[in-house]
C-alpha cells in the first residue's frame, strides 16, 4: 500500500497564468494544463496578439481568457494580477513563458538591444513573479515555472543577451525557491532543447538534393534522441511541475532537450 495517486497530477480548480501563450511553447503548455483541469489565462503585449490567441484557444475548445499586458511594465502587471484575481480567482500557477531573442553578434549589438532582451526575458519573470507571490503566500501554496533554455548553461554565437538573461533566470528560479520555499511555493524551470515550431521550419526543410539543412544536420548530430523536440514534449513536464506531484521539487531546471546537455557529440568521421 502506498500514498501514490494519479490525482496528484490533477490541476482541477487551479488558475494558471501563462505569459505570452499565444502560440508555440506557451500555447502547448496552457493547453496541457487545461486538459489537467486548470482555468487558463494568458497575456500578450497588444490587443491584436490577444485576439490571435483567443482565436487559437477557441479553435482548440479551450475557454481561456486573454489580457493585454506588457510583462516589463510593473504597474500593468500589478493591474493584470488584480483583474485576474477578481474575474477568475487567485493565481495558483504562473508560467513565465513570454520571451524574445535577438540574434546579433556581440560586437554589432547595441546596449539598447541587449537591455531589451534582458528586460523581457529576465526582468519580466521577476516582475510577474513578484506580483503573484503575495496571493500565493496568502493561500498557502503556489507554483512558478520559468521557461529557461539550454542557453542557461551554454553559450553560442549571436545570443549574448539571450544567454545572459536565461542564465540569470536560472538563478532567479533558485532564489525564489530559497526565499519562498517555506511558504509552500515551488519555483522550478523548464529548459527546452531545439523545438520544432513554425519559426524553425525553414531550418528543417530538405535541400534540393534531398539532404538535410546544415543547421538541421547540426542539431540531429548533437542530440542523442536524433530529432528535434516538439511542443508536446514539454507538456508532461509542465503539468508535473504545476501539480502536487512536484511539491518537494524546488529550485530545479528540468532540461527537456533530448539529451543534448549530457552529450559531447559524435566523433568526426
Amino acid at each position: 500500500m502506498t500514498d501514490f495517486s494519479m490525482s496528484q497530477f490533477s490541476l482541477k480548480g487551479k488558475v494558471a497564468l501563462v505569459t505570452g501563450a499565444v502560440y508555440g511553447i506557451g500555447f502547448a503548455i496552457a493547453s496541457a494544463m487545461h486538459e489537467a483541469g486548470a482555468a487558463i489565462v494568458f497575456n500578450a503585449e497588444n490587443q491584436a496578439a490577444v485576439d490571435r490567441g483567443m482565436d487559437a484557444y477557441k479553435e482548440a475548445g479551450i475557454p481561456a481568457r486573454g489580457y493585454v499586458c506588457d510583462v516589463t511594465d510593473e504597474q500593468s502587471v500589478t493591474r493584470l494580477v488584480e483583474q485576474i484575481d477578481r474575474e477568475v480567482g487567485t493565481i495558483d500557477i504562473l508560467v513565465n513563458n513570454a520571451g524574445i531573442i535577438k540574434r546579433i553578434p556581440m560586437l554589432e549589438m547595441s546596449a539598447d538591444d541587449f537591455r531589451k532582451v534582458v528586460d523581457v526575458d529576465l526582468n519580466g519573470p521577476f516582475i510577474v513573479s513578484k506580483a503573484v507571490l503575495p496571493g500565493m503566500i496568502k493561500q498557502g501554496h503556489g507554483k512558478i515555472i520559468n521557461i529557461c533554455s539550454m542557453m542557461s548553461e551554454l553559450g553560442r554565437e549571436t545570443v549574448s543577451a539571450y544567454a545572459a538573461a536565461k542564465g540569470g533566470l536560472k538563478m532567479l528560479t533558485r532564489n525564489i525557491c530559497s526565499e519562498y520555499g517555506e511558504a509552500n511555493i515551488q519555483c522550478n524551470a523548464i529548459g527546452p532543447g531545439y523545438i520544432a515550431t513554425p519559426q524553425t521550419a525553414p531550418l528543417r526543410e530538405r535541400q534540393p538534393d534531398g539532404s538535410r539543412h546544415p543547421f538541421d544536420q547540426f542539431i540531429i548530430a548533437k542530440t542523442p534522441a536524433a530529432r528535434w523536440g516538439t511542443t508536446a514534449d514539454l507538456q508532461g513536464p509542465a503539468v508535473f511541475l504545476a501539480s502536487s506531484a512536484s511539491d518537494f521539487v524546488n529550485g530545479q531546471v528540468l532540461y527537456v532537450d533530448g539529451g543534448i546537455l549530457a552529450y559531447i557529440g559524435k566523433q568526426p568521421q
